[in-house]
């Protein structure tokens, strides 16, 4: 139950604010367009497509940031593999001309026997560098499978990005459009309302009040709660022009509705 402890005696009694009827029912079509106009900006905030586009681009640029990373490894690892590259050919190049000399048999038996070893531990250096090679190669091509799968999931998330936009600018459109229309008429209804009633709604409403609700079944439908009987009796008792206000939630409150 709400206590006025005498307020609202002395508000009706003493200069209170006069709005006829009709411009109290006013505020309360202009209370509705707010509250309108509310709740379709927060479905326009909170679309479905806003919060899963966030998700595909943060996936978006995840992927790009792998991609790129891998791209700066695989430019790593292929200088690697040129330089495993040349130290084979240099082995091998080395080891051709051991073993054309050996043929060829010129040079005394220590010098040819020194060849001879020299080839074998050439041929044993040539596999171990071979096989280096060998495990270089397969991490580039390794490198290469993840970037072109990561290629091929960035072009799958700008698909579904640029689908997720052009389903949230259809969503947007139609709700801003709504949004423009019950501005329209919040504007026209607002030209016709009585100016001081309006700007006592507005002050009410800057402060998180609902503005004007109203009052129906001894209850204020802006905060919901029951007005004890002596000041619901004051409240309709009073003049209809007179402008009445929940004590509460200091709304605005219209009878008769």
């Amino acid at each position: 139950m709400i206590e006025f402890d005498n307020r609202f005696d002395k508000e009706t009694r003493e200069g209170a604010m006069k709005a006829s009827p009709s411009d109290q029912r006013r505020i309360l079509d202009i209370q509705r367009h707010d509250l309108a106009l509310t709740a379709l900006a927060h479905k326009l905030a909170s679309l479905p497509e806003i919060s899963a586009l966030s998700a595909a681009t943060v996936k978006s640029n995840n992927t790009r940031d792998l991609r790129i990373a891998a791209e700066t490894e695989l430019s790593d690892v292929t200088r690697e593999l040129k330089r495993a590259e040349g130290d084979v050919e240099q082995v091998v190049s080395r080891l051709q001309k051991d073993e054309d000399r050996l043929n060829s048999g010129n040079g005394s038996p220590k010098e040819l026997e020194s060849l001879q070893h020299e080839v074998v531990t050439l041929n044993a250096r040539r596999a171990e560098l071979e096989e280096v090679e060998l495990e270089v190669m397969l991490r580039v091509d390794g490198i290469k499978s993840r970037i072109q799968e990561l290629t091929a999931q960035e072009a799958t998330l700008a698909s579904e990005i640029a689908e997720l936009i052009d389903r949230k600018n259809v969503a947007s459109l139609a709700l801003e459009s709504e949004i423009a229309q019950i501005n329209a008429e919040r504007s026209a209804t607002v030209a016709t309302a009585d100016k001081a009633l309006y700007d006592l709604y507005e002050k009410i409403r800057s402060g998180g009040g609902a503005g004007a609700a109203v009052l129906q079944s001894g209850q204020c439908l802006g905060c919901n709660l029951t007005i004890n009987a002596v000041d619901l009796k004051s409240m309709l008792e009073s003049a209809e022009d007179e402008v009445i206000r929940c004590e509460e939630c200091r709304c605005i409150l219209v009878r008769g509705v």
